[in-house]
């Protein structure tokens, strides 16, 4: 799980596990307008998005699978 929160430090979001990326630099690669909740190819790379991680982080895994 990577973290791109724009408004807490590097320290924060590695301290609870997660990694961390810089907001800006992500946002060149990976476009939120053109991505869509679930499974999205970017260069080459399958990454899972979503776009409200407040709405599901804490769902359990067959609800993404049933939404494939």
């Amino acid at each position: 799980m990577t973290y791109c929160p724009g408004n807490l430090s590097k320290q924060e979001i590695l301290g609870v596990n997660f990694q961390y990326a810089n907001l800006e630099e992500m946002l060149k690669i990976y476009n939120p307008q053109e991505l869509k909740d679930g499974y999205n190819v970017v260069n080459g790379e399958e990454i899972y998005y979503i776009s409200n991680p407040a709405t599901g982080l804490w769902s359990f895994r067959n609800r993404f699978i049933n939404n494939i």
